[in-house]
C-alpha cells in the first residue's frame, strides 16, 4: 500500500536534523514481577516484548511503513510497506550497570534521545531496558512525528497497554511483506497524480525552492488557529535563556507528584487542574531563573506553547465526539509575579479567554476513549506547537491526562509515565506532563550544553509546589 504524506507529515519528517531530532519519546517505567510465576520469574522479559508488539501492529499499520523519496522530488515522500521489516531491529535490549539507579535510567534516555531515528527504516524504536533496582525494568520507545498524527495513525502505547495482567487477545495478524514499488513505479504514480491534481504541481514547484521550514505554511491549519497564533504573537518572545542553539546531546530528568495536591489547589481557588499544573510550572521557572541569576521584575513574562484538545459537535448537534486534532494558543507565563496566587489568577484568565467558545476534553472522557494512550496526544501537542514561529515562544509544555487505574504491559504493572517531548529549533528545553493512576509525571527534555542545570529546574517543581499548597492554608 503506497499513501502521500500530508503536508505536515512531510513537513516533519523534513525538520529531521542531527541537532533536532523530531521524535515524541515516551518513558514507562514497570513492575517486572509476577506473583502467578514461578520464584518471582519476571512478567516481561525481551521475547515477550517482541511478541505483544508484533501480536498489535496490525493495530499500528504505519509501524511497518517507511517513507521513500519520490524521484527529482516531484511530489511528497510516501509511505510504503517495508519489505525488509524486521522487528527485532525495532525492538531493543539494553541493561544498566549495577545498582541501575534512576539516575542512570535518565542519562540512558538522554542518549537514546539524541540519536535520530533511521530514516531507510519505519520510523520507531522500542527499548526494553534491565537492571533497575527494586524489580524494575524500564521501556522507551520513540517514534517520529512524522509517523503520528493522532487519527489515522496513533502511536504505539496505545496498543500495547492493558486495564487487566492478561493481555487481551487479538485476530491473527495476516501481513506478509510485499514486494516494494521501485524508483520508475514511484515516479510514474507521482507524474499521474500530479497531472490530476494540478494544484500540488504548483506546491512541487514551490517546495523546490522552500526550506524545511516553509513546508509548514502549506499543512493545512485551521483559519483560527492562525488568526489567533498572529493576533498573539505580534510581538516576539521575551529573551530567555530557553532559546538557545541546541547541540545534539540531551539530558533528562523527571518529576513525580500527586494529582491530589492539583486538586486542592482546584478546589481551593475554583481552578482548573490544568490552570494549578501551569501555576506549577511557572513557579518552578521562575524559582530556575532565580538560581541562574535572572534580574526578574513583576512583569517579566516567559511564552509557552500551551497546547489543547478540544470537543467538535457531532452530526445530530446532541453530543460532543472527541476531535481528531489538538488545537494550541502562546501563553504568557507570569514569572515575574512572586505572588503564587496572583500568578494562579493570571493564568487562570488568560487559559479561559483563550477556550471561550471551545469545549476543553476532560480526562475522564479521553480515559475512556478505545485504547487511549497519552503519548499520540503529546505527539499531537508537539505538531501543533510547530506551527507557530519560532522567534515567537519560549518553550512547549504539553499535559495529557493519562488513565486514573493500574495499566499492564504484557502482565507487568506500569508504575510511571513520562513523556519526552522533542525540542523544536532552537528551543533549549520542553516540558511533557501526564497524569496517570493518582500521581502526575514531569518529562523534562533538555539541551545538554544549554541547560546543564535541569536538575535545578526538577527540584524548582517541588518547591512550587510547595509554595502553593502553603498558599491554599
Amino acid at each position: 500500500m503506497i499513501t502521500r504524506l500530508t503536508p505536515q507529515d512531510a513537513a516533519f519528517y523534513r525538520l529531521e536534523s542531527s541537532s533536532n531530532p523530531i521524535h515524541i519519546g515516551s518513558l514507562a517505567i514497570v513492575r517486572n514481577t509476577d506473583e502467578g510465576r514461578l520464584d518471582g520469574e519476571a512478567a516481561l522479559d525481551y521475547d515477550r516484548l517482541v511478541d505483544l508488539v508484533e501480536s498489535r501492529l496490525a493495530l499500528v499499520p504505519r509501524y511497518r511503513r517507511k517513507v521513500r523519496e519520490i524521484p527529482f522530488a516531484l511530489g511528497r515522500p510516501v509511505w510504503v510497506e517495508d519489505s525488509r521489516f524486521d522487528i527485532t531491529y525495532h525492538i531493543r535490549r539494553s541493561a544498566l550497570p549495577s545498582p541501575g539507579t534512576d539516575d542512570q535510567l535518565h542519562d540512558l534516555v538522554a542518549r537514546l534521545a539524541s540519536r535520530p531515528l533511521d530514516q531507510s527504516k519505519p520510523l520507531w524504536e522500542m527499548y526494553l531496558i534491565e537492571g533497575l533496582t527494586e524489580d524494575r525494568c524500564a521501556i522507551f520507545t520513540k517514534t517520529h512525528s512524522a509517523l503520528v498524527d493522532g487519527a489515522s495513525a496513533l502511536e504505539i502505547g496505545h496498543v500495547i497497554l492493558d486495564n487487566s495482567p492478561s493481555p487481551r487477545g487479538l485476530a491473527d495478524d495476516s501481513w506478509v511483506a510485499p514486494r516494494e514499488p521501485t524508483d520508475v513505479e514511484l515516479l510514474v504514480g507521482a507524474l499521474t497524480h500530479l497531472a490530476a491534481q494540478p494544484r500540488e504541481a504548483l506546491e512541487v514547484a514551490r517546495d523546490a525552492s522552500a526550506d524545511a521550514f516553509a513546508m509548514i505554511g502549506a499543512a493545512g491549519r485551521a483559519v483560527d488557529s492562525v488568526v489567533s497564533a498572529v493576533r498573539t504573537a505580534a510581538i516576539g518572545a521575551p529573551d530567555s535563556p530557553l532559546n538557545a542553539r541546541t547541540s545534539r546531546s540531551r539530558r533528562f530528568d523527571v518529576v513525580r507528584t500527586d494529582l491530589g495536591d492539583y486538586r486542592k489547589i482546584r478546589q481551593r481557588f475554583g481552578c482548573s487542574t490544568n490552570d494549578a499544573i501551569l501555576a506549577v510550572v511557572t513557579g518552578a521557572l521562575r524559582n530556575w531563573l532565580l538560581s541562574r541569576g535572572e534580574a526578574l521584575i513583576e512583569s517579566t513574562t516567559l511564552r509557552a506553547v500551551v497546547p489543547m484538545s478540544v470537543y467538535v459537535e457531532g452530526p445530530d448537534h446532541d453530543r460532543l465526539e472527541p476531535a481528531s486534532e489538538v488545537s494550541s494558543f502562546l501563553l504568557d507565563l507570569p514569572v515575574g509575579e512572586p505572588n503564587p496566587v496572583i500568578r494562579l489568577s493570571h493564568i487562570a484568565h488568560a487559559t479561559e479567554a483563550n477556550s471561550r467558545g471551545r469545549r476543553g476534553v476532560r480526562a475522564r472522557t479521553l480515559v475512556h476513549m478505545a485504547g487511549f494512550a497519552p503519548a499520540s496526544l503529546h505527539a499531537m501537542s508537539v505538531r501543533a506547537a510547530s506551527t507557530f514561529a519560532e522567534h515567537t515562544f519560549n518553550l512547549v509544555i504539553t499535559n495529557a491526562p493519562g488513565p486514573q487505574t493500574p495499566m499492564y504491559i504484557g502482565g507487568a504493572r506500569m508504575l510511571e509515565m513520562y513523556p519526552v517531548s522533542p525540542l523544536l529549533r532552537n528551543q533549549a528545553s520542553s516540558i511533557g506532563i501526564t497524569s496517570y493512576d493518582g500521581r502526575v509525571f514531569y518529562g523534562l527534555n533538555a539541551d545538554r550544553d544549554a541547560m546543564a542545570d535541569i536538575e535545578v529546574l526538577a527540584a524548582a517543581v517541588h518547591e512550587s509546589m510547595e509554595e502553593m499548597l502553603g498558599a491554599c492554608v
